[in-house]
Parts: C-alpha cells; structure tokens; sequence
C-alpha cells in the first residue's frame, strides 16, 4: 500500500477577526495558488489515488478539493483527520476501504506523529512536514505501529520546482 500525506496550504491565522473556530479558517489566497501548483506537480508524477480522505476543516478540505480537481478524483471527508483525532480510527478507516494508493490530508503536528509512528513505532520523530508539503510511505499492511517505509518528503517549494 501506498500511502501519501499532504499538509493543508498556507491558511488564514488563528485569531483572525471573522473565524471564531479554528475549522472555519480557509486558504489563504496565496494558499490557493501555492496548493493549485502543487496539486498541477502531483499530476505531474502521475500520482493516483484509490481514496482521498480529508479532515473537515475547510482549508483541507480546499487543499483536498484542488488535488482532487487537478487529477480528476473525490475527497471522503473523515473525522479521524481533524487535529487531535484518534490515529488508529484513521487507520481502521483506511483498511475498511481496502486502497492501493491513498492520500491523507490534514493538519500538523499530527501528520508527522502519524508518519513517526508508522516508521518508528513512536510519535516523536523530528519529521517536520511544511504546510503544501507531500510524504510518501509504503506499508505491507497497514496497522497503528511500526509497519511502513518513509520513501520520500518533499517540501513546498520542491513541489513547486516540478511542474
């Protein structure tokens, strides 16, 4: 199995006057144009997924959305992404849909717990894992614990460099 994960896009701060929760704050305009080149590199690599699955929040959700668009694929909402969510839900939920490829789209310092903890067995790894940044793991099977391979992180800007 492959797995991808992607970091939402540049977001409107926290605090921002109009966005009272955290979840309501969207991309950013340069967020959107950032995640559209992103998205237009992932296409690039001939990137493929059986399943998106994205938290709720909306600036994934609109990460999510433009991926989805720019490859011509659907995005499964999941509560298991949102910051603070159960990683092995995440994980049961992913293993019910049975993919070859899937990407996962959501929030950090989560992220890089859940790619800690699939390579390292622990969630404290120093993974550092920039906002449009994609990773790539490869797991036989898929279970909370040590069970995949890091194969590569890309940050941003080297995303960007590709299209």
């Amino acid at each position: 199995m492959e797995i991808y994960i992607l970091r939402h896009g540049i977001a409107v701060e926290r605090g921002t006057p109009g966005y009272k929760r955290d979840g309501d704050r969207p991309l950013t305009d340069e967020g959107v144009e950032k995640m559209r080149q992103i998205a237009k590199a992932m296409r690039e690599m001939d990137l493929q997924f059986d399943v998106i699955f994205s938290s709720p929040y909306v600036r994934a959700k609109a990460t999510a959305d433009i991926v989805a668009e720019t490859l011509g694929e659907n995005v499964t909402l999941t509560d298991s992404l949102p910051p603070e969510a159960d990683p092995a839900e995440l994980i049961d939920e992913i293993n019910g849909e049975k993919p070859q490829r899937v990407l996962l789209v959501g929030h950090e310092p989560d992220l890089s717990a859940l790619i800690s903890t699939l390579i390292c067995g622990k969630r404290n790894a120093d993974i550092e894992l920039k906002k449009g940044g994609l990773a790539k793991l490869t797991a036989e099977t898929l279970t909370y614990g040590k069970c995949a391979t890091l194969n590569w992180l890309l940050t941003p800007k080297q995303l960007r460099q590709m299209r």
